[in-house]
């Protein structure tokens, strides 16, 4: 008997799998139908995730066909991989559901899966700057940014490639479409393991920029679960901070605070005019009554939608350098270092090759399971 013929899909690993899809089990029962011809059961989704009975053989390439991993994928034991262990963090609107939850939660777990396994054949090694930094009353989240912005040496000013700086210290950086419009960013930092941060590439650049900074506040001063609505204001503060240092941007905002003037200074610090709005508040530059007013005026004028002024989009590189690495110096197929990480060719490489990253991806991709 093959080795092929001895896998035995894990349970745990088809429900994250359909999770990571976001699909229900109706909705993979009628996948799996319409890829084998014949007609496949909630039912027995329901029990092959129950592990009531054990997939195998055909019926463990029918799943794979369906959900567009690799046998081999769909038989990894999800806790000896580590995956979704650890304080996750969003940054999401209030109105996110528990299934579009669910999906993000299975991205990122299959997605931390799915680096760990590229970057260890591929041998490369990284240090990293990431360190906790505890927050209180008398040290807060602008200290803490402070405190990280001293720490990796970023000149004073705009940053002008966060997700570069985040990679330089250490950090793995994924855009990915997220299925979702309600969620810009999640992250997890695993005890023994790298940050790891999935950007939506549905979100406009300016606003990426700000979620980028507000995981990165989560993962230096949030190891422990708290209260929700205190650490999202927290991050909110930080990245206000670690993107517009109050000491360089304070200058700017003083003189007048209109449109055009945000429009500029939009271009100039890389974030929505929205943001700075809010510094300029923050910093006392404005009242809230001017505050409002300046919103106000934003969505008269259509802004809180769609901002003028285009933010370059900043793309990953350190992955991509990681597959160039296993194709072309440890002479990998392109097929084969897609299934290292349980997926098929065009699928893995949409998601992990810079230059088609940012393009969105198919739910469904072709077929890996072989």
């Amino acid at each position: 008997m093959s080795d092929q013929e001895n896998l035995i899909a894990e349970p745990a690993m088809l429900t994250l799998a359909r999770d990571s899809r976001g699909w229900t089990q109706s909705g993979l029962a009628a996948e799996m139908s319409r890829v084998d011809g014949e007609r496949i059961t909630q039912g027995y989704v329901s029990r092959a995730e129950a592990g009531r009975i054990p997939v195998r053989g055909a019926r463990l390439h029918l799943f794979a066909s369906a959900l567009g991993f690799t046998t081999q994928m769909l038989c990894r034991d999800v806790e000896a991989t580590g995956a979704g262990v650890g304080l996750v963090h969003h940054r999401k609107r209030a109105s996110m559901g528990a299934p579009a939850l669910r999906r993000i939660h299975a991205t990122l777990a299959l997605t931390r899966m799915q680096v760990d396994s590229v970057t260890r054949v591929a041998g490369l090694r990284r240090n990293s700057l990431f360190r906790p930094i505890e927050v209180n009353d008398f040290d807060t989240p602008a200290d803490a940014a402070e405190t990280v912005r001293d720490e990796w040496n970023v000149p004073p000013g705009p940053i002008d490639d966060l997700v570069a700086l985040l990679e330089d210290a250490g950090a793995l950086v994924v855009v990915r479409d997220l299925g979702t419009t309600e969620l810009d960013a999640v992250s997890q930092w695993p005890a023994g393991k790298a940050p790891l941060i999935l950007l939506n590439s549905a979100g406009p650049a300016d606003r990426s920029r700000f979620s980028l900074a507000h995981e990165l506040g989560h993962l230096v001063m949030h190891r422990e679960p708290g209260e929700s609505r205190v650490q999202e204001a927290q991050a909110d503060r930080f990245a206000s901070e670690f993107l517009m240092p109050h000491e360089v941007i304070l200058p700017e905002l003083k003189p007048s605070i209109d449109v055009a003037r945000l429009i500029d200074l939009k271009g100039r610090w890389g974030v929505s005019m929205a943001a700075l709005i809010r510094r300029a508040m923050d910093l006392g530059v404005i009242s809230e009554w001017q505050y409002r007013t300046l919103m106000v005026e934003l969505s008269a004028l259509g802004y809180r939608t769609n901002e003028p002024t285009t933010i370059r989009r900043e793309i990953p590189r350190h992955l991509a350098q990681v597959v160039t690495r296993l194709e072309e110096q440890l002479h990998l197929s392109a097929i084969e270092t897609a299934h290292l990480a349980g997926l098929g060719r065009e699928e893995f490489h949409e998601i992990y090759l810079c230059s088609s990253s940012l393009s969105g991806h198919k739910d469904v991709p072709d077929s890996p399971a072989r």
